[in-house]
């Protein structure tokens, strides 16, 4: 089935993007350095040494069987925590409103769509600066289109973010800010 679904990715023109795969590319489109990211993810409620970060950035060799003292897999959970963490980071700790928890919840969205609105609200992003952060890889969709990647699911014009659209802002945002 793993055979059938990598060469699906292969005729279709990408692989399916893990959590790994969008730390690393964020993490280069951003330049961020390795202890900032232990600070993200500490910020975030993830405790990780450097070591861990270094794992979890690591990128196993598809036809390679990963050892578990060289690979750590960031879940969804992992992934959101990190992001939420970055947004203190760029941002500065917020204090709750009364009766808002202390932390963000960890919500069951979906990861394109979360990384798409965290980091839109950790780098103070308008709908206009993404439009043109796609426009710089090569993706040209309408305020609408994107409006709909960044409402909250369930809501009737919701639509669920690809990896084409997120590989791509992540490409763009390497364009945008590494030169």
């Amino acid at each position: 089935m793993a055979l059938i679904l990598l060469m699906l990715g292969k005729v279709i023109g990408g692989f399916k993007m893990e959590n790994n795969d969008m730390l690393i590319r964020l993490r280069y489109a951003l330049d961020i350095k390795n202890t900032d990211m232990v600070e993200i993810f500490k910020l975030g409620g993830i405790e990780l040494t450097k070591a861990d970060v270094l794992k979890v950035l690591t990128k196993p060799k598809e036809d390679e069987p990963v050892e578990d003292e060289d690979f750590i897999e960031c879940s969804n959970m992992m992934l959101e925590s990190f992001l939420n963490g970055f947004i203190t980071f760029k941002r500065g700790k917020q204090d709750p409103k009364p009766g808002q928890p202390e932390r963000p919840a960890i919500t069951n969205e979906h990861v394109n769509n979360l990384l798409l609105k965290k980091l839109k609200i950790a780098l103070s992003l308008t709908s206009e600066d993404i439009l043109e952060i796609l426009e710089e890889a090569g993706v040209l969709i309408t305020k609408g289109e994107l409006s709909a990647l960044l409402r909250k699911e369930g809501h009737k014009n919701y639509k669920q973010c690809g990896d084409r659209y997120a590989r791509n802002f992540l490409k763009g945002l390497a364009i945008k800010y590494r030169g």
